[in-house]
């Protein structure tokens, strides 16, 4: 946790959707801010390069795109688990891999091109590690990303990403059944390591890959409506901002009664992700999937007991996998990109 100056705090709390699609976009939002365009420009690389910030840019939805997209863990011993780390983090298609405090210890995200290849990366991941991976995609959404909010005194807070700022929730936006073509593609290996930070970081892309500029900000324009990018803007290191306690709880739930219960929980401000993935029974009874955010270990606790309050009699069981260790975490890539 650092300290973070006034300006810096209006920067994180205002920048980290609707970013502007416009030829000149920091003076844009600069205005907004009250600020002078430079200031805005110098602050934000400050922030990524030290760390409090993760990124600035577009964040991309791979199965939107026609991408898989899928969790996976194992359950390794101790004197094994680097090796077979070593392994999964070698995968292209391995986008996070966390170690967790849990008899299932490694927990990793792919993404791939096409939905099928994420048996065969699975596959793959078996046979050279000699171990099995238990697969759990995404069934339903009832919650991605918040807001983090900083205020004057230190402190933080945490609010629901309102999807008419510039970001998309899955469900919303125009459906479209095309993938990308090839010049949208270039414009997504052109930002999806984030957007250069400079007076005009559309001219940057579009020089990078041959376009005009009013051409690149069409295609990202079009991938908002399409979904295919969540939202555009700062994404803040919430463990150097001061919420050091982050939880995967996971829940067993009845069926009929997740969808509804999904909900409600996604909707409390210190969850970011809200899940509904298939259970892997006997080792794994678990349906829903519930990071909860706060500042310590022992505040993530209490709300995971307050959700549990909340579920009463529909609580038929769950846990908490905390973080112990960030074995790799790169974003989505998709393979032919």
């Amino acid at each position: 946790m650092i300290t973070i100056d006034a300006t810096s705090r209006r920067i994180i709390n205002n920048l980290q959707t609707g970013f502007p699609l416009s030829s000149s976009p920091f003076f844009a939002a600069a205005q907004r801010l009250g600020l002078e365009e430079s200031l805005l420009i110098k602050k934000v690389q400050s922030l990524l390069s030290t760390g409090v910030l993760t990124r600035f840019g577009p964040l991309f939805n791979a199965e939107r795109m026609g991408g898989g997209l899928t969790l996976a863990a194992m359950a390794l011993s101790e004197h094994e688990f680097d090796s077979v780390a070593e392994v999964v983090n070698a995968m292209p298609e391995v986008a996070h891999n966390y170690a967790r405090d849990h008899a299932m210890n490694m927990w990793f995200v792919l993404a791939t091109e096409k939905p099928d290849e994420i048996q065969q990366v699975i596959d793959r991941i078996e046979k050279k590690t000699g171990h099995k991976v238990f697969n759990m995609p995404k069934q339903e959404e009832y919650r991605l990303g918040f807001k983090i909010l900083l205020d004057d005194d230190g402190g933080i807070d945490t609010v629901a990403l309102n999807s008419d700022d510039n970001g998309k929730d899955p469900d919303n936006g125009c459906f479209s059944e095309r993938g990308p073509n090839q010049e949208e593609r270039a414009v997504i290996a052109a930002t999806q390591d984030g957007l250069p930070v400079t007076h005009r970081p559309y001219d940057a892309v579009a020089e990078s890959i041959g376009i005009l500029p009013a051409e690149v900000i069409n295609h990202l324009e079009n991938m908002l409506t399409f979904g295919w990018i969540r939202r555009i803007g700062l994404v803040p290191n919430h463990y150097k901002l001061g919420l050091a306690g982050n939880g995967m709880s996971v829940w067993n739930l009845p069926d009929n009664k997740i969808r509804q219960r999904g909900k409600e929980i996604g909707a409390l401000g210190y969850v970011s992700h809200c899940y509904r993935r298939p259970r892997n029974l006997p080792q794994w009874p678990f349906n829903l999937f519930v990071m909860v955010h706060g500042a310590d270990r022992t505040i993530v606790k209490q709300r995971v007991e307050q959700i549990s309050q909340l579920l009463g009699e529909d609580d038929l069981g769950h846990g908490i996998l905390f973080s112990s260790k960030i074995l790799k975490k790169t974003g989505l890539r998709l393979k032919t990109i």
